[in-house]
C-alpha cells in the first residue's frame, strides 16, 4: 500500500465516514492529525494535553474521544473542526467508548471504569484490574472492559451501570471491539482472538493468529476484522472464525483503522512515523464469502 509521513509515533487510530477524515494520535510535541483519508494529506493539527495511545469515533461526524492518560482526562474532538472538549475522570485514562450519551473510561492503575456525561464524571465503575480496551456492542446495550492483569472482561449494562457478569479472555488481554451482541477480544500474550458471547457470558470461540496480535478494527459492512501483528509487521483480514489474509504492513503496527465505505485499511507504524493506506483486492474463494 502507499505510506506517507503523518508525525512523532503515531498510535491510535479512528476513521470517520461522514467527514472522510482519519484522526491519528502523535507524541511531541502531543497532538491528533487529522488525515483525508482519500488523499493522504494532513488537514489540521490539534494540540492535546497528552499524547494518545487508543482513539475511538464516538459518532459519525465525531466527536473523536481522546484518553489524555498523564492528564487524567477524556478529551472529545469535534470533526472536522477539531474544537476541544475535555472532562476529568481517573488515573491514566487509556481506552474509552461511547454509548447512550455517556463516556465509558478505562482508568488503567485506578482500575475503574469512569462514567462521564454532559461533560463531568457521574460514576466511577469497579473495573478488572489495569483496564485496557474498552468496547461496545452494536446495540449500546453492553459495554466491556479488559482488564489487562485480570485477564478478564468484564460487562456492563450501559442504562443501569451494573455489571453483567465478567469472563476468562485469555493470558494477556489488550485491547476489544464490539460487533452485533459479542465482542472480540485480543490475546496478545495468547496469539488469538476470542469470540465472546453474552448470553450466557463465555468465550464462544478462539482463532489462532501468532505474531503478537494488538491492534483490532471492524469493518461492519464486509463483517471483516482486521488486527496488527506486531511481532511479524503483518496485518491479518478474518471473518468471525476464520483468518482470510495477512497483508505486509509498516514497521511496529500498534493501531489499524478501516473505512467502510470503501474498505481502506489504515495502519500507523509507531517506529517510522508513517501511515500505510492499504487497499485489499478483491477476495475470491471458499473462505471469502460474507
Amino acid at each position: 500500500g502507499r505510506v506517507v509521513p503523518v508525525g512523532h509515533k503515531p498510535e491510535g487510530l479512528a476513521f470517520d465516514p461522514a467527514t472522510g477524515l482519519l484522526a491519528v494520535g502523535l507524541t511531541n510535541p502531543d497532538g491528533l492529525a487529522l488525515v483525508d483519508g482519500d488523499s493522504g494529506r494532513t488537514v489540521r493539527r490539534i494540540r492535546l494535553p497528552e499524547s494518545p495511545r487508543h482513539l475511538k469515533l464516538g459518532a459519525p461526524g465525531g466527536p473523536v474521544l481522546v484518553p489524555a492518560e498523564r492528564a487524567n482526562e477524556i478529551a472529545e474532538v469535534s470533526l472536522p473542526q477539531g474544537r476541544l472538549r475535555t472532562a476529568r475522570v481517573g488515573r491514566f485514562p487509556h481506552d474509552a467508548a461511547r454509548a447512550r450519551g455517556r463516556l465509558f473510561v478505562g482508568d488503567e492503575p485506578g482500575h475503574t471504569l469512569s462514567v462521564v456525561e454532559d461533560g463531568r464524571r457521574i460514576k466511577a465503575l469497579p473495573a478488572p484490574r489495569q483496564p485496557g480496551g474498552v468496547g461496545v456492542t452494536a446495540d449500546r446495550d453492553h459495554v466491556g472492559v479488559v482488564g489487562v492483569r485480570a485477564r478478564a472482561l468484564e460487562v456492563f449494562d450501559t442504562r443501569t451501570l451494573k455489571s453483567v457478569g465478567k469472563a476468562s479472555v485469555g493470558i494477556g488481554p489488550t485491547h476489544v471491539a464490539g460487533a452485533g451482541g459479542r465482542f472480540f477480544v485480543v490475546d496478545t500474550r495468547g496469539d488469538a482472538l476470542l469470540e465472546v458471547r453474552l448470553d450466557p457470558l463465555r468465550v464462544h470461540r478462539r482463532t489462532h493468529l501468532g505474531g503478537a496480535p494488538y491492534g483490532i478494527a471492524l469493518d461492519p459492512e464486509r463483517r471483516r476484522y482486521w488486527v496488527t501483528l506486531t511481532a511479524r509487521n503483518e496485518v491479518a483480514e478474518l471473518t468471525d472464525h476464520r483468518v482470510l489474509r495477512r497483508f505486509p504492513t509498516v514497521r511496529q503496527p500498534n493501531s489499524v483503522a478501516v473505512d467502510p465505505r470503501s474498505g481502506r485499511v489504515f495502519v500507523a507504524s509507531r517506529r517510522d512515523g508513517t501511515l500505510q493506506f492499504l487497499d485489499p483486492p478483491p477476495c475470491y474463494g471458499e473462505g471469502c464469502g460474507r
